[in-house]
């Protein structure tokens, strides 16, 4: 698990898995194959949950530390998202539709502190990731339910999800627990692991350190929804 970025560094790079249109290749970014398929990857046993005990923590730079219940996430007013995702393992997803609660409207039940620049999303099993608060106050942040209409399975995170469309997707994490705001910045579980801190994938920012070589084709071995 903690030496997944250094099999990635020194693969072959996969081969495009679906052609694309000219017209689209902007929205492709660099190194990635495009697929109509949603792979399935993750480190860790996939977790169950009883909806009557499960609850969303929001905790750190907050004036009162706040408890959501399912029930209460799913009343608030919901929204759809279409978006294309980028994985690191090197697979694209075009205009993938999500419905759920943007991060814009939980912050308005919400009273962050000023100071407040960072967020660090805490999911089960033992897994976090950073992003700063600015990139989720964009409009297309969403705290997900569904996928194509229909509940979250349970590996591609049931009952909820982060959706972060500009970064690769880890930062998008699964099975989401807890919403802690920082003053300062706090590498997660695969930033502490080589990968890169910020993930645009526009600029390829796949890993820490040196110049990074294409990683391998593993998500064409995983599988697929």
């Amino acid at each position: 698990m903690h030496g997944k970025a250094d099999r990635l560094k020194g693969a072959k790079a996969p081969k495009i898995q679906q052609p694309i249109d000219s017209s689209l290749q902007h929205r492709l970014p660099p190194g990635q194959s495009l697929t109509e398929k949603f792979p399935i990857l993750h480190e860790g046993e996939v977790p169950i949950y009883d909806l009557a005990t499960w609850n969303l923590r929001v905790f750190g730079e907050v004036e009162e530390e706040r408890t959501f219940t399912y029930d209460e996430l799913k009343n608030m007013r919901q929204s759809r998202v279409v978006c294309d995702i980028h994985c690191v393992t090197r697979w694209s997803k075009f205009d993938a539709p999500w419905d759920g609660v943007l991060f814009t409207d939980l912050l308005k039940e919400l009273k962050v502190k000023p100071e407040a620049k960072y967020v660090m999303i805490h999911a089960d099993p033992d897994y976090d990731t950073n992003v700063p608060l600015a990139d989720l106050m964009r409009d297309d942040i969403l705290l997900a339910f569904d996928f194509d209409s229909k509940p979250l399975t349970l590996k591609h995170g049931w009952p909820l999800r982060l959706v972060v469309p500009h970064l690769y997707f880890w930062k998008s994490a699964k099975w989401i627990r807890g919403i802690e705001f920082m003053t300062e910045d706090r590498e997660g579980f695969w930033e502490r692991n080589g990968f890169h801190n910020t993930a645009d994938p526009f600029l390829e920012q796949r890993f820490s350190g040196e110049n990074i070589p294409i990683p391998e084709d593993e998500w064409t071995r995983k599988e697929f929804d």
